[in-house]
C-alpha cells in the first residue's frame, strides 16, 4: 500500500470528486444529454488541482527557467499554467516560502476545473459505476 499522498490516493480522491460533479449535474437536469454531460462536468470546479505537490514544484521551477511545456498535453499544460500563475502571486506575498511550500498551498486550493478530457472523465465514471454495481450485486447475492 502506498503512503497517503501517493498517486493512488489522488486517483481515488479525484474519482470521488468527479463523481460529485457527475451527481451535481444529474441532480440539476431534468433531461440528461450524454454528449453535454462529460463536456460540462470536466469544466466544473474541482476541490483541488489533481497533481502531487512535488510534481507541481518541479514544473513551477521549470517554468521559472522559461520552459513553455510545449511537449505536455494541452489539458495538463493549462493546469500547470494556472498553478504557476497562482504560485507567482503567492511568491510575491510570501517571498520566504520555498517553491515546494508554495506548490503545496496552491495545489490544495480549489481548481476552476478538472483539467481532463471528456472521454477520460467518461471512462473513469463508467469504471466507477461498474465497480459500484458489482460490489452491490455481491452484497445482495445472499438474499436471492
Amino acid at each position: 500500500m502506498k503512503p497517503k499522498g501517493s498517486n493512488v490516493d489522488y486517483e481515488e480522491d479525484r474519482k470521488k470528486d468527479l463523481m460529485r460533479a457527475y451527481h451535481e449535474y444529474i441532480d440539476s437536469h431534468k433531461h440528461v444529454n450524454l454528449l453535454m454531460l462529460y463536456k460540462t462536468i470536466v469544466n466544473m470546479p474541482s476541490e483541488r488541482f489533481w497533481v502531487s505537490e512535488e510534481r507541481a514544484a518541479v514544473v513551477i521551477c521549470s517554468m521559472m527557467k522559461g520552459d513553455t511545456l510545449s511537449t505536455m498535453r494541452p489539458t495538463k499544460r493549462e493546469m500547470h499554467y494556472e498553478i504557476f500563475r497562482r504560485a507567482m502571486e503567492l511568491r510575491k506575498k510570501f517571498p520566504n516560502l520555498t517553491i515546494l511550500q508554495i506548490a503545496f498551498k496552491v495545489v490544495r486550493q480549489p481548481a476552476p476545473k478538472f483539467y481532463i478530457t471528456p472521454s477520460y472523465a467518461q471512462s473513469v465514471i463508467l469504471s466507477f459505476k461498474k465497480k459500484w454495481f458489482e460490489e452491490r450485486r455481491k452484497k445482495l447475492r445472499h438474499l436471492f
